[in-house]
């Protein structure tokens, strides 16, 4: 057999091809896979919610769905803006069921290799609250946390954003 016929093996240093949706929370840029991002809306009339945790903002019809919004600026406890023209709602598939993620602004959809994603520093990743942190990229001029926001939220909170939503 020549080496002409030889089977081609893939390098194990050639990695898979990742799709993320970037997005901005003040002056930081954030990343989440596409393919959780079912569809990325304007800002609209939100339900407000008694007695939800600070950061659900309440509740949306979307087509005949109601799913629960979440004000990420507010569950990483960061200083209150007015929502503007950039500010957009991020709709996910979170376990299954769509919730609803206030962004200030997405900027673009990014192709990297998986192997161009570090892992977050041990004090980081260390911490309780910040285990949704689960990757660190190099991009252009800037780092971006890369985010699984399935993980942003204990089993408690999980069942109380389950209710909300049936």
């Amino acid at each position: 057999m020549s080496a002409q016929n030889l089977p081609v093996k893939k390098s194990e240093t050639q990695r898979e091809l990742i799709q993320l949706v970037s997005f901005n929370l003040g002056a930081e840029e954030y990343a989440v896979e596409v393919l959780k991002v079912r569809e990325i809306i304007r800002m609209t009339g939100i339900t407000h919610i008694p007695n939800t945790p600070h950061y659900i903002e309440g509740i949306i019809n979307l087509r005949g769905q109601v799913i629960p919004i979440v004000s990420l600026r507010k569950r990483f406890s960061m200083e209150f803006i007015e929502s503007d023209h950039h500010t957009r709602i991020m709709v996910m598939d979170i376990d299954g069921k769509l919730m609803g993620f206030i962004v200030d602004g997405v900027s673009e959809v990014i192709r990297i290799s998986s192997g161009e994603i570090q892992p977050p520093p041990a004090m980081v990743a260390g911490g309780v609250d910040q285990d949704f942190i689960c990757g660190v990229i190099q991009h252009s001029d800037h780092l971006l946390l890369m985010l699984q926001l399935d993980r942003m939220f204990t089993s408690e909170e999980q069942e109380s954003l389950m209710l909300i939503n049936g």
